[in-house]
């Protein structure tokens, strides 16, 4: 005889992938939300680490504890092993666009969260890092997709008027964050 348990976060997990495939698009919905729905997911690899994410962060109207901690260590500064409370505000953004894009495919993220020590020592090397980087605040995240141009994760990103979006053609990645909004090109 075989005893099988599940765990709350497993029980959550395995309800909210049926009702990824019912749930309702939302494209009609305004700013952030726009292409939320009622169940967030955020897909993401890390070429630094190795490391993969896909879970579901929020399901009608509340955030999964278990998840955001998750999304948290996905997002440490890899160079210093730190952890920081991700802005679940980025996450929204991220996950907002993704799903404008009805993309399959994960992000990948270059950087989360930065911690002082590392956003020094990489402005140190690039023009391209802002002093008071929101990185360094766990409000933002730089990513890419194989399937989609910077191009048009810009403009999904833009789409959401919810924050910052940078565009960084030469080095194929796009800034997003929960800051002011605002776009940039670098």
């Amino acid at each position: 005889m075989t005893i099988t348990t599940l765990s709350r976060r497993g029980l959550l997990g395995a309800f909210a992938a049926t009702l990824i495939t019912a749930a309702p698009s939302t494209s009609n919905a305004f700013g952030i939300l726009r292409g939320a729905g009622d169940i967030r997911r955020i897909r993401m690899y890390s070429g630094r680490t190795g490391e993969s994410l896909d879970t579901v962060y929020w399901i009608e109207g509340k955030y999964i504890k278990e998840a955001l901690n998750e999304i948290n260590h996905f997002m440490r500064d890899w160079r210093t092993n730190q952890v920081i409370a991700i802005d679940p505000r980025t996450i929204d953004i991220a996950a907002a666009s993704h799903r404008l894009m009805d993309v399959n495919e994960p992000y990948m993220m270059l950087s989360g969260y930065r911690s002082p020590k590392t956003n020094a020592a990489l402005r140190a090397h690039s023009r391209g890092v802002a002093k008071n980087s929101l990185h360094m605040r766990g409000q933002a995240a730089d990513l890419r997709l194989k399937s989609r141009s910077v191009g048009q994760i810009y403009q999904a990103a833009t789409a959401c008027h919810a924050g910052g979006v940078g565009r960084y053609a030469r080095s194929n990645f796009v800034h997003m964050d929960c800051g002011q909004v605002r776009t940039w090109k670098g």
